[in-house]
């Protein structure tokens, strides 16, 4: 997308050289002879930057400045003066400027400040694209009313106030990361970032310049310097997500900076100190990771100040339906999918499942639901065959398959001839309307009655 530049100065002459130089770089430039005009231009035309002289018939340009940053503070300004001073400087720093050149104007100082205003503002305009994408993705709230969830949301409002480290534990999928943007979200340090790392996702030979950082050529590939996660956590949080995961080399480094909140950057000599509040989480036992040999007990006991558990979603099943209903919101807003419904006799198959994927899996079936069954309502039947033979070895009701299915089509035969009579005898033996509440034609619908032996009155 091409810049959009204006350029305000009383001399057309600067205006005009402003102008070749910005426009041999790509980018679009609109004039303005006065702070007046300009302020005129910044309320009709989207702006990228501005280049604004500080000595302006009227209004001056540090007025012009503060009134722009009133309108549109995201806009960035480079200050130009022939007649600057290191006061004058400071004075348009503090008020908002990106940057301050004075005349006559170098070609390489415009197009070198002009460059970098323009990326600094892009990555602003990025960082806050992904929090608010993070917040929408990665909600820090806990969906559910079961006496679980409850008893978490109680811990949680205890715990997040205080400067105590937490080690979540919990299996694959039940929200391990939803509990730890919920801690940060009602903490202190909540105006500052929480920053997450995978230790399973990182190569162990890339786990300590992705925490620590590095400096350019401190390695091959080392082609620049970078921040790591510690650094970019300081004020904040520091989530270490899979903790369990962490090589034995990198866990005794960790140890000694979880101590002593300092450390070098990979090929870095000087101490970086910052002040971070840690949270790990795992889906392993750790007790039993110690045992084996894998985990330093001393690094367990460091985490370990505060204990939560994750609790699968099979004990938790009675908050199915809330959440069910939350992720078909949230799939229909983000990828414009028409919403479904299912009836009372899906859930109760839904809530028998017992989602070894936990939360993630509920979230996965939603979505598949929402592909194929979109815009309609989705009974027993439709749901997918995996699902009604899970409900094989759970108590018998509506929706559940009869015990005792030696096979996969005697246990879907025998859950269809169950969910038949019991919804028939709630329909007073009206097939019509049955074939309605099922959404099967009512031809097939008596081909299966037929077949499973239920006898109609119609």
């Amino acid at each position: 997308m091409t810049a959009r530049v204006l350029v305000v100065d009383d001399e057309s002459g600067i205006r005009f050289s402003l102008r070749g130089i910005l426009e041999d770089e790509g980018m679009s430039v609109l004039e303005a002879e006065s702070g007046e005009r300009a302020l005129a231009l910044a309320d009709t035309e989207e702006i990228d930057l501005v280049f604004l002289d500080i000595w302006l018939p009227g209004m001056d340009g540090l007025g012009v400045l503060e009134a722009i940053k009133a309108r549109r503070e995201d806009i960035p300004v480079i200050m130009i003066s022939g007649h600057g001073s290191i006061e004058t400087a400071v004075s348009a720093i503090k008020k908002g400027a990106y940057d301050f050149i004075e005349k006559p104007l170098s070609l390489e100082k415009v197009v070198i400040s002009a460059q970098k205003a323009l990326e600094f503002n892009l990555l602003r305009r990025e960082n806050i694209a992904l929090r608010n994408k993070i917040a929408t993705d990665h909600p820090a709230r806990l969906t559910g009313e079961s006496p679980k969830i409850e008893a978490l949301r109680a811990t949680i409002a205890q715990v997040a106030p205080t400067e105590a480290w937490v080690l979540i534990t919990g299996p694959n999928g039940t929200g391990k990361e939803i509990v730890a943007r919920s801690i940060h979200a009602q903490s202190p340090r909540s105006k500052r970032p929480l920053v997450a790392v995978n230790c399973a996702a990182i190569p162990e030979e890339l786990i300590e310049s992705e925490l620590f950082g590095h400096e350019k050529g401190s390695f091959t590939g080392a082609d620049k310097a970078k921040t790591g996660k510690f650094e970019l956590a300081d004020g904040g949080v520091l989530l270490l997500d899979e903790i369990g995961d962490m090589s034995l080399k990198t866990q005794a480094k960790i140890l000694r900076i979880l101590q002593e909140q300092t450390f070098e950057k990979v090929g870095g000599r000087k101490p970086i100190n910052v002040d971070v509040r840690v949270i790990a989480a795992t889906n392993k036992n750790l007790l039993e990771e110690i045992r084996k040999g894998a985990f330093r007990e001393d690094l367990y006991y460091r985490l370990k100040v505060f204990p939560l558990e994750a609790p699968p979603l099979r004990e938790r099943s009675e908050d199915i339906p809330l959440l069910i209903e939350e992720f078909i919101e949230t799939l229909c807003s983000q990828h414009g999918f028409r919403p479904l419904i299912f009836t009372p006799d899906a859930l109760d198959v839904l809530q028998r499942h017992p989602w070894p994927g936990n939360v993630r899996e509920l979230k996965n079936f939603v979505e598949r639901m929402l592909i194929i069954h979109g815009g309609r309502e989705v009974g027993a039947l439709q749901l997918p065959q995996d699902l009604l033979l899970e409900s094989e070895e759970r108590p018998a009701g509506s929706g559940a398959a009869a015990p005792g299915a030696v096979n996969f089509k005697e246990a879907r035969a025998r859950f269809e001839a169950e969910f038949l009579q019991a919804k028939l005898r709630e329909y007073g033996g009206n097939v019509t309307r049955l074939a309605e509440a099922v959404g099967l034609e009512r031809s097939s619908l008596y081909r299966k009655l037929k077949a499973y032996n239920i006898q109609v009155s119609e």
